[in-house]
This record gives structure tokens, sequence and C-alpha cells, in this order.
């Protein structure tokens, strides 16, 4: 406590609270944005066979289709972060969410791949940021013993939404083509960005560090915790972060961050090389090999639905030992990915190893973004967030394209799947690393090591 000033801890506040109804309502929201992220990347790749038909494109060209919304995470991801700390997280998530909806929906009237590939890319910016700003808008509002589980719970809604893509794709794409798909994926996201306008609120973290938005702050505060007694003089902190509020780079990498920021950025390159490896080129090449349409769908959609299954088993192992279950998803996957390539796989089998390897690469990606947000003080966290989305996007990226480079020099399959392990193990090195400095360092609030200390508290005057 500071002598002689009423000290109001945001954190405490939230942390003690019990799950209201506006958490609820965030929670809401986020899990139906997440859908439509989810819908619109694994969209394309179920698009991809009628596409590569319709317009004559080889299996191997298709390479910068898949990975064009990727890439667009290298700029989306900052871009986005940037403006969620500067300008709110409601800005930055409604912005995000307008932008790939539009995009998404234009890509109806494309005449030719190459158009498609450059709207993709500009989905992407929005599709990326997004992640970015709605990761940091729920991690600031969940009390501690529940973040990772309310994260994932988020983070749900991809899966799902990556399933629903295939479902829609299995009834309508043989009566009425690829280009239904974009048109869910394109009006649904702009009616909710309309919607949020109206609807979600601010961060509460992010207006305890602003001043000129005290009163915003105290009806929200309100509303977490109904009966809550605020005096006309309190002085606002968020736990013991640093008074700071504009960004330095070099925060990302101060004490154990020197460490726990690169290795978390090798983790998810890793998980998304392959993750994305597979979610893209799964689908051609199950059609290619004579599955039907509609089993070549199933696959993609029984994926998805693997990982949200991995996300509801390990959502509250993470918040009680922390980063411990990654490096154990790392490890099964890469018996996993290994064998899928194999070739002569009954289709059960197929089936059976697909849901398996989305189970743990979904799982790591639930992981790695549940435990990374909350090492990060606010006035960085969306930027922070967007660092890791952004390097992840890189695997994103080189995963699919480099995927397609090989099929198209005619690399058997097989061989294709066993050099996918290694970004695995790169990754479960990385995660061995992370697992006893988060620990440390960043777990141990969860010990109760939090108290206010005048020469850190950050500090907002009425």
């Amino acid at each position: 406590m500071i002598p002689g000033k009423n000290i109001v801890d945001v954190v405490d506040i939230i942390d003690r609270s019990k799950v209201s109804l506006l958490q609820i309502q965030i929670l809401a929201i986020s899990f139906i944005l997440m859908l439509f992220d989810g819908y619109d990347i694994t969209a394309v790749a179920l698009a991809a066979p009628a596409i590569s038909k319709e317009w004559h494109v080889h299996r191997g060209s298709l390479g910068p289709l898949f990975g064009a919304t990727l890439f667009a995470g290298l700029f989306g991801s900052p871009i986005f972060g940037f403006i969620g700390d500067r300008l709110g997280r409601k800005t930055g998530i409604i912005g995000g969410v307008m932008v790939f909806g539009l995009f998404t929906l234009l890509s109806v009237w494309a005449p030719s791949v190459q158009v498609l590939t450059g709207l993709r890319f500009l989905a992407g910016l929005g599709i990326s940021g997004l992640i970015v700003v709605v990761v940091a808008l729920n991690n600031e509002f969940a009390p501690r013993r529940l973040r990772a589980s309310m994260v994932i719970l988020m983070f749900l809604g991809v899966t799902f939404g990556g399933g629903l893509s295939g479902v829609v794709a299995a009834q309508t794409m043989a009566a009425d083509g690829w280009r239904l798909l974009f048109w869910i994926g394109g009006l649904g996201p702009m009616l909710i960005g309309l919607a949020l306008i109206f609807i979600l609120p601010e961060s509460i973290k992010y207006l305890a560090i602003r001043p000129s938005r005290r009163a915003d702050l105290i009806r929200l505060l309100k509303r977490l915790a109904p009966g809550i007694d605020i005096d006309a003089d309190a002085h606002f902190v968020v736990g013991v972060e640093k008074n700071q509020t504009r960004f330095n780079p070099s925060a990302l990498f101060e004490k154990h961050l020197a460490i726990l920021t690169p290795m978390f950025w090798i983790s998810n390159a890793c998980v998304l090389a392959v993750f994305y490896f597979i979610n893209q080129w799964v689908p051609t090449l199950l059609s290619d090999s004579g599955v039907s349409l509609q089993h070549a769908t199933l696959a993609v959609t029984v994926f998805q639905f693997s990982g949200t299954l991995a996300g509801v088993l390990i959502m509250r192992p993470l918040d009680r030992v922390g980063f411990i279950p990654v490096p154990i998803l790392f490890a099964l996957s890469i018996p996993v990915v290994f064998l899928i390539g194999r070739p002569g796989l009954p289709e059960w089998q197929l089936m059976l190893l697909l849901g398996c390897s989305g189970f743990c690469l979904l799982g790591l990606q639930f992981g790695n973004i549940a435990m990374q947000s909350p090492m990060y003080p606010t006035y960085i966290r969306s930027t922070a967030v967007g660092s890791q989305v952004l390097i992840g996007r890189v695997g994103g990226v080189l995963g699919p394209v480099i995927g397609g480079m090989m099929l198209s020099k005619l690399i058997p399959i097989e061989q294709v799947f066993h050099l996918m392990t290694i970004p695995l193990i790169v990754g479960l090195l990385s995660a061995i690393i992370i697992t006893p400095i988060y620990l440390h360092h960043v777990h141990r609030e969860g010990r109760g090591e939090r108290s206010l200390d005048p020469a850190t508290v950050l500090e907002v005057a009425p």
C-alpha cells in the first residue's frame, strides 16, 4: 500500500471475483470470432481441389494460395497488436474482423488463382491481427486461476470453425461450388463486427493505465464485481507492473524473457509449420489418391475436432502446473506425424492418425497461446502476443509452401511426412528449455507471490 493513497488493484479485483456475466459475454464473443477465424483459414484448403479443377492449376502450384493468409500474419499481427496497445483492444478487434470479413467476401468474385491469392493475403492481415488482440482481451479479463482455461475455451472456436467449414463443404460444394464457403466466411464476420461496436467492452487493464478513461473503468469494474465500493479519490494500479505505458521493444527481452521470448517463437513456428502443412494439404492429397471429396473434408473435420478435445483436456492442467503439458504433447506428436504418410494405410487408420495429430498439434498451439500472454505486462501485451503470432505464422507459411515444393518435385508423401517431424523435434527441445524457466519466473504468481511495491506500482491518478 502507498501511504496516504487509496489504492485499487484491478488485478486483485479480477483474481478474487467470481466468474461474472461480463466475463461470460466476452468469452462468448471471442469464441464466435475465433469460430469464423478457423472457418476462414480452413475454407481455402477445402476449396482447393475444386479451384484446381476449375482453373486448371496443378496441386503443386497451390502453395502460395495456402500460404498467403499465413504470410499476411507477418504484417497483420504487429499492425493490429500496435493498434490494440495504442487505441484499445476494442478498436483492434473490430478493425481486424472487418478487414478479414471484407476481403474474404471479395474472394467470391476472384477471376483467377492469382487474384484469389492476393485477396487471401489481405484477409490474412485481419485474421492474424484479430487473434492477437482477442487473446490479450481474454487474458486481461480472466482471473489467474482460470486464465489458461478461458483463453483455451475462447480458442476452441478455431477448431469448431475449422470443423464447421468441413461440414459446410461436404454438404454444399458438390451442388453450389466452392464460392459459397467464402460467402459465409465473409458476410458473417462483417455482421459481427458491426454488432461489436455496441456490445464489446474495453479491457479493464487497458483502461486502468489510461487516466482519461477513468469513468469507463469504474463502470466496467462494477459490472465485473457488483457491489464493489470505489472511493472518489481511488488510484488504480495493475498489480506490480512497471510505471510505464509506452512500448519499448527491449521489454520483450527483459530478465527471464530474454530466453522465454525467443524459445516461444521457436515453439510457435515449429507447431504451426506442421499444423498448416497437414491442414492445408490433406484434402488435396486425399482427393488425388482417390478418396471421395466428402471423406476428404471429413478428414479435416476429424483433424480439427480432435484438437477441440485436446483443448478441453489440457486447459485445467495448464492452470495448475503451467507449461508442463506442452513438451509432453510435442513428444507424442513426433511418432504420429511420422506414420501419417505411410502408403497403403486403410482409410480408418489414416483418420485415426489425423485425429491424433490434430489432438497433439492443436493442443500444443492452445498451450503456447494460453501460456504466453500472461508473461507480458499490460502496456505491451498485444504487441508481445503479436510478435509470437508473427513468428508462428512464419512457420505456418513455410510448412505448406515447403510441403508443396517437395510434392512438386515428386518426393514420396511418406518422406515428406518424415521430414515434417524435424520441426517437432526442434519444438520439443525449445519446450524443454522453457518449462523450468516458466515455472520459476511466471507460474509462481499462482503461489501467491504478488504484492504492491511502491517502487514498481503502476499508478493512475484521478
